[in-house]
């Protein structure tokens, strides 16, 4: 009798460990695409105050621009969508992936307008599991990272010998990070990373510290969910390994205020980077938040770097 009880407890345990594993699923890596292509819907269900009037307008200038659709398949067999801004034939190109719950619109309203003011073409990138691109699953790098080089090499391939750089924001700017030391064409110059985090591990670690405590019973299965439910692992890559092994020179912007992925992360990361790196921080800037802060800085720095690994006209 006390076997058969100690049975039905412990599939009674084994059911509640899976059943909180799929919560932590749900909660961090999940994304039904639902009010995903809203550019003007904050990820974090805040407003954006007091800078959402100049990201708006900047949103609104981009969404009335020409754009030419784009589509490619991921490696495992997903369809990815992006849209290309033609300014110029022959100008460099810049490759940008916005964050996590994120929109490349608003993501990257600032960061297109610079690039596209300074002579660049942009292909701007729904990462997978977000607008347009196939997908249910946020793998915060682990999988995107591989997206970023097939975009790449659909770039280089569409126009050889042309400079590429890859930027990013938030989770964008951990994707391209994660990707700096994977076989990447050689048309691509350096990598713009602005917000990133060092780590899957780290950040969604930092994230669930944030939360109310009984939510922080969901970080012990965040990995088991991955697994389980996701189909990855959160720990097989990460900002910090993939620098200390690339060539590529990098740029490095964090808001100094970022209460989302923490400043420190970007000073960590530039101490790993075996390569030529440049970290700017934006004092009194949130989290993805740096040009709104300093744009005219921004620019500034942006294009310093462009010209220095060749990606500007």
């Amino acid at each position: 009798m006390l076997s058969v009880l100690f049975l039905w407890i412990l599939l009674a345990l084994l059911l509640l460990c899976l059943a909180i594993a799929y919560g932590a699923y749900r909660f961090a890596y999940y994304s039904p695409h639902k009010g995903q292509n809203d550019p003007y819907m904050s990820p974090y269900g805040k407003p954006y105050t007091p800078d959402d009037q100049p990201m708006y307008d900047l949103i609104r200038s981009m969404e009335a621009l020409p754009w030419e659709e784009v589509w490619i398949r991921s490696r495992d067999g997903l369809r990815l969508h992006g849209r290309y801004y033609h300014v110029k034939d022959g100008a460099p190109l810049q490759i940008q992936m916005h964050g996590y719950r994120g929109h490349a619109f608003r993501d990257f309203c600032g960061g297109n307008k610079l690039a596209r003011e300074a002579g660049l073409n942009t292909l701007v990138v729904d990462q997978r599991a977000h607008g347009e691109s196939e997908g249910h699953v946020i793998s915060f790098g682990i999988n995107e990272r591989w997206d970023c080089l097939a975009w790449a090499e659909y770039a280089a391939q569409r126009w050889p010998g042309v400079p590429i750089s890859l930027a990013g924001v938030s989770m964008g700017a951990a994707t391209v990070l994660m990707a700096s030391d994977l076989p990447l064409p050689e048309e691509v110059k350096g990598i713009i990373a602005d917000c990133g985090y060092s780590s899957p591990r780290a950040i969604i670690k930092k994230v669930c510290w944030d939360l109310p405590k009984y939510y922080r019973v969901l970080y012990p299965f965040t990995s088991l969910s991955a697994a389980l439910f996701g189909r990855f692992d959160p720990d097989s890559g990460s900002a910090l390994g993939a620098v200390s092994n690339t060539r590529l020179p990098i740029l490095l912007i964090h808001g100094e205020t970022d209460a989302f992925v923490p400043c420190e992360m970007s000073r960590e990361i530039r101490e790993a980077c075996a390569s030529p790196v440049r970290l700017e921080t934006f004092p009194g800037a949130g989290h993805g938040l740096s040009y709104l802060s300093a744009p005219a800085r921004y620019g500034r720095v942006v294009l310093d770097f462009l010209h220095d690994i060749g990606a500007a006209p």
